[in-house]
């Protein structure tokens, strides 16, 4: 009685006049509710609007970015040339990147890795037209750069906010892979407040990680948001991996162009030592209650630096930098910026069984 009630009072049941699924007829269309496909139509015209948007506010201002450099020519047979002999080096196109132009008087950003060590930089804007441009400033320890060109009626992308950016929103990546010019992909945020290490050997913090499909040529295009914001700058992927993808965020970008453009280099601290990560001995760890269970062993110290004028030895351990506890060499680097340069400060060191205070004052970091 109860089956035969809830077929009567059914109220999804079809009317009379729907038609019928045949019985026994398991591969038949279910029944669509009224609206649904034309719900997901506009859903997903809304989603193209927004990058086709998107796309058209940032492309203009994506640059391609032509590196060249100097090579000594070679005879058959591996010999080379006099020096002096008249054609003996010769300039080579020695890779490419992408960029975008951030400022109406020409300057654009993009990866060190893009520009370092280029003899010649060029730059073939979205119109076609290719300029010669001058490197600005170079940090590779944050993996960007900042060069210029000169021209009139440029596009500039707008640069937006690291604060808002939330896992699973869209994300566009524009740039030029394989030289494919102004290619777009879109993906989302697939996580926050990642590191990555640059070349230079610095760890790199507040990383994006994106989903969105980057190559071999997109390194220093823009990672935009759906209003058009450019919220980092794509600077690597992860092989043989697909869909981890890393982009330096906006907030980091405005702090290191700004001091680019201002000193032509970002300014860092060093004590010269050469270390590695190691954990220290429990009863080390209770006896002087370090908050810590991991420290820096000191390896080696670089002749007139910093670290040996302090009298740092082989085999300490350094625990503490004016009074912040250290994990290890990371943290040490995050420690050492430019305000440290020239100012009295304390290193924490465990010499033996014993904790020492060991006064120290910090360098400027010898450039690349």
């Amino acid at each position: 009685m109860r089956h035969a009630a809830s077929l009567v009072s059914d109220p999804g049941a079809a009317p009379a006049d729907a038609p019928q699924r045949a019985a026994g007829d398991e591969h038949a269309e279910p029944p669509v509710a009224p609206g649904a496909a034309l719900d997901d139509g506009a859903l997903l015209d809304a989603y193209s609007q927004a990058v086709i948007r998107a796309v058209e506010k940032v492309s203009p201002a994506v640059v391609n970015v032509d590196i060249y450099r100097k090579a000594r020519l070679r005879y058959p047979g591996g010999r080379a040339p006099a020096p002096d002999k008249d054609g003996a080096e010769r300039e080579i196109r020695a890779g490419s990147g992408s960029g975008f132009i951030f400022t109406p008087d020409g300057f654009v950003l993009t990866n060190s890795h893009v520009v370092g060590g280029a003899s010649r930089v060029q730059v073939t804007l979205s119109d076609g037209r290719r300029l010669d441009a001058q490197v600005v400033g170079d940090d590779p320890g944050t993996d960007l750069a900042v060069i210029r060109v000169q021209a009139p009626g440029l596009s500039t992308a707008q640069l937006g906010e690291t604060r808002g950016i939330r896992p699973g929103q869209l994300v566009i990546a524009i740039g030029n892979p394989y030289g494919f010019q102004c290619t777009v992909t879109t993906g989302v945020v697939s996580a926050l407040g990642r590191s990555l290490r640059s070349q230079s050997g610095r760890l790199i913090d507040n990383i994006i990680q994106t989903d969105a499909a980057l190559n071999p040529g997109n390194s220093g295009g823009p990672l935009v948001n759906s209003a058009g914001q450019v919220i980092g700058v794509n600077t690597a992927v992860i092989l043989p991996a697909q869909g981890i993808c890393f982009a330096i965020a906006i907030d980091t970008v405005k702090f290191v162009a700004g001091r680019l453009i201002k000193d032509g280099m970002i300014r860092r601290a060093y004590i010269g030592v050469a270390g590695q990560d190691v954990p220290l001995h429990r009863r080390l760890v209770r006896h002087h209650g370090l908050p810590r269970d991991t420290g820096i062993l000191v390896a080696g110290v670089e002749k007139d630096s910093p670290a040996q004028r302090a009298g740092l030895e082989d085999g300490d351990l350094v625990v503490a930098f004016d009074g912040q506890p250290v994990a290890g060499i990371d943290e040490l680097h995050r420690l050492l910026t430019d305000a440290r340069v020239g100012a009295r400060s304390i290193l924490t060191v465990l010499r033996r069984v014993d904790k020492i205070d060991v006064e120290i004052v910090p360098e400027e970091a010898p450039g690349r």
